[in-house]
């Protein structure tokens, strides 16, 4: 579910099978909600979502896009295995000993690019640390995402003064609206079976929630509108009074 900021309107809903991680539905709501919200003539920004939506991926599809993310990182990402230095131009790895760990294969790993990298047996095998640093292994792995430097540059956003207000505007912002919906929407649960069905009940709650909404908005703009006419009115009544006056003199 995708919640607007400014007024918490519901701009997009849809079930899915619990057979993947949310990260790993981000890019197909992103695109259909980009493609809604140009075909009504908005520009859309900033997107910001919890933890359980980083990834790699996520953050290298979304700069793509030209959206900007406020997601934070995962438990899982380190930036790298403690007391060691990248060398970005040959891309390989120096250990605290001074040893290369060089850079061997890519491959894909649960869903997530990496790039592997390995330290010589010889290299490892009577250094003092060894046993602290490899355990049962007989030399260092590293295996560490190919997006490093888009995870930077979200990770970087999110600690910003900036990045701390954005967090408490989405808590704000997505889980009133969820808890609505679950509560009072008939989403505590769905009694259907299939997708499709799902799917139906999932809309059928969003649109009676964007509904309230907008009899919300009406009113006040009716009652806003009917204050402007009052103020107009004993404006004019006054110029009129003053013009009497103006007549007489």
């Amino acid at each position: 579910m995708s919640v607007d900021t400014a007024n918490h309107v519901i701009t997009d809903v849809k079930a899915y099978h619990a057979d993947k991680k949310d990260n790993q539905y981000l890019q197909d709501a992103t695109k259909r909600l980009k493609r809604r919200l140009k075909n009504q003539g908005l520009l859309w920004t900033t997107l910001l979502a919890d933890a359980g939506y980083s990834s790699g991926e996520n953050y290298a599809f979304l700069e793509m896009e030209n959206i900007i993310s406020y997601i934070p990182p995962h438990g899982t990402y380190k930036g790298g295995p403690e007391g060691f230095t990248f060398c970005k131009e040959e891309n390989y790895w120096i250990c605290p000993m001074g040893k290369k760990v060089t850079f061997r294969k890519t491959k894909m790993v649960t869903n997530s690019l990496q790039n592997h990298y390995l330290t010589k047996r010889s290299d490892c095998k009577n250094c003092p640390i060894k046993k602290k640093c490899l355990g049962k292994s007989h030399e260092k792995r590293i295996a560490i995402t190919v997006y490093v430097e888009q995870y930077k540059r979200n990770n970087k956003r999110v600690k910003s003064k900036f990045g701390r207000y954005m967090k408490g505007k989405r808590q704000s912002t997505v889980e009133p609206v969820f808890g609505t919906l679950t509560q009072f929407m008939g989403l505590r649960k769905i009694n259907t079976i299939g997708i499709a069905q799902a799917n139906k009940v999932m809309h059928m709650s969003a649109t009676a929630y964007n509904l309230k909404k907008l009899m919300k908005f009406m009113n006040k703009t009716a009652e806003t509108m009917t204050n402007q006419a009052i103020v107009l009115f004993h404006s004019l009544k006054k110029c009129i009074g003053l013009i009497r006056v103006d007549l007489s003199t």
